[in-house]
């Protein structure tokens, strides 16, 4: 019984502990630091889709309700892989989205298998 309690007792102590580490969380509303839209990640399934829910510039204000991530897969912790939608261009590329903080997303979209990349991070 004296085990059992300790054991218990260990597990409380573990499960509030602070260095316990969680998985990233990038739903949310993120910020692109450019153009200043607004960019609605959510959980779609058990993965991570994206839309544009708000535009700074009038003149983009067609792009709001835009879908820009479709289906990205969970690759590690703090790293989603799928298309990204770059409506200044209108084309899809292949890419990762990447929880640098929980304040910065970073957008990595790629060409050419990887040789040419583009990226920018978001704020929340």
């Amino acid at each position: 019984m004296r085990t059992i309690l300790k054991l218990a007792g260990v597990m409380i102590v573990v499960a509030s502990s602070p260095t316990v580490t969680l998985a990233a969380d990038a739903t949310g509303i993120w910020t692109r630091p450019v153009s200043g839209a607004k960019i609605a990640f959510y959980d779609c399934g058990t993965k991570l889709c994206g839309k544009i829910v708000g535009q700074k510039d009038p003149a983009r204000r067609y792009s709001v309700g835009r879908i820009i991530v479709t289906g990205a897969v969970r690759e590690s912790q703090n790293t989603w892989q799928g298309d990204l939608f770059n409506p200044e261009d209108g084309q899809t590329y292949s890419g990762f989205l990447t929880l640098r903080s929980p304040n910065a997303l970073n957008l990595k979209g790629c060409v050419l298998g990887g040789l040419i990349c583009k990226d920018e991070t978001l704020t929340r």
